[in-house]
């Protein structure tokens, strides 16, 4: 802070004018581009602009893991910003969000949304912020005055603040005095996590539609306020690579309307007027595509802007500069005006064409609501399905401003044809009331059908993500769709009131209480009755107590179990409450139907498991962070994070469930034995995707690769050896899987599988492939003519049938479970999450 008032000191000293806006190297401990700005000085300059300008206006709309702030700086003409709530919400009435007529007088007012550094050591976007806002704001620009008249400019300066200053505060302990371009030196080697991930390691910019994480959630509330016309997310990629702008790369997702690829084109030719001039070498069309619904130009783009990523060579490894391979060397300060030109040019051309912009925004929805383009037009959720589970949809429904209403049954939901999600095909069916009907004649139709249609199109299977992502199935929903928009009675969607099921019954004189297990809420549930110290039990088979069924995996609270547990009743009602949980109360513990009694052998003691898990070299900082998540936000359990290097000290300790997160361990022949001695004494370890591979084919492991059968003949053999240089990145994709959902077969009776059933669509990242398990049990497995959605190479959908996908092996006491698709994959796969609770809790 004291640098701010010094600057504020020496302006105000040197009799400047009180209307001049001091420039980030004037209030800088450094020149802009000189090194890295600490979070809170970028924050401190932000400030200082706001105070100083009448065209700039600060907010602070939430804070990080770690308390950092989130802020977002309005930039307009003064006489704008006296009307900002007007502009705001005539917007939002332009795209038939907010009820009421437009104000024709606001409707040529462009909105430009600049967001920096959402990969935190991509840290060039954040310094170059500081100068886009100052030009912006310095009354002396003629250029930039006159944008304003016509654009509003929002601009968060840093979406990644703990990222950012895990980097830059790194960066500044370990830069030399003198500017060193040597890439092998310490100060272009970050070290394990790095800043690209936020505090729980996330990628950010892959979490825009799922929100899981808090700066996400915090940051969508805003900017679905405004719903900006364009919105550029400013990146950094490897520091040999020229600048990236738009126009995207294919494949683009086939709703993105012709207007939106045309105006990036636009964009683009307007910044490469600049780069032109000054010699800038720079590329479009390679690379980044538009697919993937969760980035920070695709999620934009289905909200009705023109949404894009710059991508200016450098990040962690260029430091403030290095040597490249041209004998040129790249600096900071190169970066920085890279970025500025690319942002500055966005905002020149927003207020160019502002009036075709807001024309062709408000056409977007318009079209959207009438004629949505996909082939569903209505989606029904049943509400059979789990409460728990449909509340967590809601959840995403309502964080994504996606509308819904409840269905009153009818006539008019009788003997449909629907679309089955679980089947794969059309089949005929009715729409129930209570069900959750989802139609997409909204404003937000295009969003609602990318994340919702059962496969995406891929019109060119070279992407750089995941290609399939159907919120049914990650949800683990029964969901059915039409090609009609229907005619439904509805009314609007409420979550049942809460009603306490122990409000009147006297805990002392029941028997026993049974908890359904149906999902995520069920695990949250359990694991604060762990932590609370009541004794669980679980069913391991179906059971009968009256004339009520229970599955197998319903959790059995029984009050002779807890006799020494303190303030029982009282422990029981509370976690009851705080988590909205059902259940159900027997007054007996004899059955007289399957299943036996309470005290029988079928009900097996839940022992609290206490959880170690690793980090650092080797381990896959993302993955590792999807762990770590997993226990402190979703399940709220704890975990203890080791070491990599120190894994001897959970063997040495009482730690019973060890957790490897997807990496490359590379164990010696010590680790080994000390690894499979513990699980040997009565440890259970759960092993996460790539981690598999690290125990394949060990001594004292039974899971084996599976070798890919060679059918080539000779011939074909010699054909592929001549194969010409070009289509080699074609022909590589046939052994590739960017990520697709795969339908895998579940042993139901086992306790993996409890609360899901005999199918799970599984969100398969790689080929790995594994031959299933000769001793233990092959719970989940990939058969022969899978379904699949999304993009598979032929040769990885050939390879990966008949492999296991989710296995348990006994190994002397304690057990192994090997889960080859990653179950927590960037924590949106909810039914995943939930498999995950199974191999934790459930297998014991």
């Amino acid at each position: 802070m004291h640098y701010r008032f010094l600057c504020l000191f020496l302006v105000l000293c040197t009799g400047a004018r009180a209307q001049d806006v001091t420039s980030p190297s004037a209030f800088l401990p450094h020149e802009l581009g000189e090194t890295f700005t600490p979070h809170h000085t970028l924050v401190d300059y932000y400030q200082l602009v706001a105070e100083q300008s009448p065209r700039v206006s600060l907010e602070q709309y939430g804070l990080t893991n770690e308390d950092r702030p989130l802020v977002l700086a309005t930039i307009s003409t003064p006489e704008n910003l006296a009307r900002i709530e007007a502009i705001r919400e005539n917007n939002l009435r332009r795209a038939g969000l907010l009820d009421g007529n437009t104000d024709p007088a606001l409707d040529d007012i462009a909105i430009v949304w600049l967001s920096y550094s959402v990969h935190g050591n991509e840290a060039a976007g954040s310094e170059a912020s500081m100068g886009v806002l100052y030009d912006l704001a310095d009354p002396n620009n003629a250029q930039t005055s006159e944008w304003l008249q016509n654009v509003v400019v929002l601009i968060d300066p840093s979406e990644n603040p703990d990222g950012y200053n895990r980097y830059t505060n790194w960066f500044r302990q370990m830069q030399s005095r003198h500017v060193n371009a040597d890439i092998d030196t310490r100060e272009h080697q970050e070290p394990w996590p790095g800043g690209r991930v936020n505090h729980y390691m996330f990628d950010l910019n892959r979490d825009w539609a799922w929100q899981t994480q808090v700066e996400s959630r915090q940051r969508l509330i805003k900017y679905h306020q405004w719903m900006p016309h364009i919105h550029a997310d400013v990146h950094e990629q490897g520091y040999t690579s020229p600048y990236y702008f738009a126009p995207a790369a294919k494949p683009y997702h086939e709703y993105i309307t012709d207007w939106q690829g045309d105006f990036q084109t636009e964009i683009g030719q307007n910044h490469a007027k600049y780069f032109d001039r000054n010699g800038w070498l720079y590329f479009t069309r390679e690379r980044f595509d538009l697919l993937y619904p969760s980035y920070g130009d695709t999620y934009p783009t289905f909200n009705g802007a023109i949404g894009m990523t710059y991508e200016q060579g450098g990040g962690s490894r260029g430091g403030r500069a290095i040597a490249l391979p041209t004998g040129d060397t790249l600096t900071l300060y190169d970066r920085v005006a890279h970025h500025r030109a690319t942002s500055l040019s966005t905002v020149e051309i927003a207020a160019r064409e502002a009036d075709r912009i807001t024309s062709e925004f408000a056409n977007y929805f318009a079209n959207a609501s009438e004629n949505p383009q996909g082939p569903y037009r209505t989606y029904v959720v049943k509400g059979s399905n789990a409460p728990g589970k449909l509340r967590a949809l809601t959840e995403l429904l309502d964080r994504n401003g996606i509308r819904y209403s409840k269905g009153l049954g009818g006539e008019g939901g009788k003997g449909l044809r629907l679309y089955d999600y679980a089947l794969g095909e059309e089949t005929e069916g009715d729409v129930a009331a209570g069900d959750l009907i989802i139609s997409a004649h909204q404003p937000r139709a295009v969003l609602t059908q990318v994340l919702f249609d059962p496969s995406a199109v891929v019109e060119d299977s070279v992407t750089y993500d995941i290609t399939a992502w159907s919120i049914p199935a990650a949800y683990g929903l029964e969901t059915y769709a039409s090609t009609e928009q229907l005619e439904l009675d509805t009314e609007p969607y409420e979550t049942a009131t809460y009603r306490d099921p122990l409000a009147e019954v006297d805990i002392a004189t029941a028997y026993a209480f049974a908890v359904p297990w149906e999902g995520m809420n069920s695990a949250r549930y359990l694991a604060a009755l762990l932590r609370a110290g009541i004794q669980v039990r679980t069913a391991t088979a179906d059971f009968t107590f009256g004339e009520r069924q229970y599955p197998a995996g319903t959790l059995v609270v029984n009050r002779g179990d807890n006799r020494v547990t303190d303030d029982f009743a009282t422990k029981l009602r509370r976690v009851t409450r705080e988590h909205e949980a059902s259940l159900s109360v027997l007054q007996s513990g004899f059955s007289t139907n399957i299943g036996g009694d309470l005290g029988g052998s079928n009900f097996e003691l839940i022992v609290a498991p206490k959880v170690a898990t690793v980090s650092g070299d080797g381990v896959y900082n993302n993955e590792f962070g999807q762990v770590w998540y997993y226990f402190e936000q979703a399940l709220d359990y704890p975990v203890s994070v080791f070491h990599r290097e120190d894994m001897d000290d959970i063997f040495d300790g009482d730690y019973d469930v060890l957790v490897l997160p997807e990496g490359r361990y590379n164990f010696t022949d010590t680790e080994l034995v000390a690894l499979t001695g513990w699980v040997r004494a009565g440890g259970k370890l759960i092993s996460i995707g790539a981690a598999n591979g690290s125990l394949a084919d060990k001594e004292g492991f039974g899971l084996k690769k599976k070798e890919p059968k060679d059918t080539l003949s000779d011939e074909a053999k010699q054909e592929k050896l001549l194969q010409p240089y070009a289509g080699q990145e074609r022909r590589f994709i046939a052994g590739y899987i960017p990520g697709a959902i795969v339908d895998v077969e579940l042993d139901a009776t086992h306790p993996l599988s409890f609360g899901i059933g005999a199918r799970y669509a599984s969100l398969k990242t790689s080929d790995d492939a594994y031959a299933y398990l000769e001793k233990g049990w092959n719970v989940g497995r990939i058969r022969a003519g899978t379904q699949v959605q999304g993009f598979v190479g032929n040769e990885a959908y050939t390879k990966i049938q008949e492999t296991l996908n989710f296995g348990v092996e006994p190994v002397g006491r304690g057990q192994v479970v090997y889960l080859v698709d990653n179950p927590l994959f960037r924590a949106f796969w909810e039914e995943g999450k939930f498999l995950f609770a199974n191999g934790l809790f459930q297998v014991q």
